[in-house]
């Protein structure tokens, strides 16, 4: 039997789910932003701790994704416990999803697009997908109440694939880097990982090169590129956006 749904429960319109703290901030932070601009309740579930990262420590990055949702204006975020670097699709995790799911019941949920270089990243899209269909069904139990997303799409910016849509974040880019930038322990400049990370200066020229590139295939200055799985609908031709000419 489900429990009562609390009607003072937390709840979001759109949850993006990621491997690890700033994955969010990188990929479609601006996205957030424009969504919590238009009164729309926001969310962000972490998979990891970020324990196995080269810089900074599990109790930095907690301290610093507390500091870049409240810039992204998030309603709640939290993190599981999952391994970093050893994300698998288990029933047991998929579960662990199931209830957060259940807890914020979003209309939409981001997933990471399904190849990437970072295994963990690559895992997360299946593992959110299927974790998002076990949610609507009765017969898993949980203690609360059936749901499944209307939508699911996946952040695409690091992925080499046309993108289904744009979203326009050219008023909130700014504030997209500050969120990212929020995470001292590893974009600024230090020795730990010298070798490995660029400048703080090279990160602002990438971020702002890419949201600029993706902004420009839709016709505005900075985007965030997403992708579906399913046929997009069109009521009325004359309002479809993008000039084609």
């Amino acid at each position: 039997m489900n429990a009562p749904r609390d009607p003072d429960a937390v709840t979001a319109d759109v949850l993006a789910i990621a491997a690890h703290r700033d994955d969010v901030e990188q990929t479609c932070g601006g996205t957030l932003l424009r969504m919590a601009g238009r009164g729309l309740r926001t969310a962000i579930l972490d998979l990891t701790e970020g324990e196995a990262g080269t810089r900074g420590t599990v109790e930095e990055r907690a301290r610093e994704a507390t500091e870049a949702a409240r810039i992204l204006g998030v309603s709640w975020r939290e993190a599981l416990d999952l391994p970093d670097g050893a994300i698998e699709n288990t029933l047991e995790n998929r579960i662990k999803i199931v209830r957060v799911v259940r807890e914020l019941r979003p209309r939409v949920v981001i997933l990471p697009y399904w190849q990437a270089r970072h295994p963990d990243h690559a895992m997360v899209a299946s593992l959110g997908y299927e974790a998002c269909f076990l949610s609507g069904l009765a017969k898993v139990e949980t203690g609360m109440a059936p749901h499944r997303p209307f939508k699911i799409v996946y952040a695409s910016l690091y992925a080499d694939v046309r993108p289904s849509f744009v979203i326009d974040i050219t008023p909130f880019i700014e504030q997209r880097h500050a969120a990212l930038m929020a995470y001292r322990s590893q974009y600024a400049n230090q020795a730990a990982g010298a070798g490995l990370f660029v400048s703080e200066e090279e990160i602002r020229e990438r971020t702002f090169a890419e949201a600029r590139h993706y902004g420009l295939l839709a016709g505005v200055k900075y985007g965030e590129p997403f992708v579906q799985k399913e046929v997009g609908l069109v009521d009325d031709l004359t309002l479809v956006p993008v000039q084609s000419l």
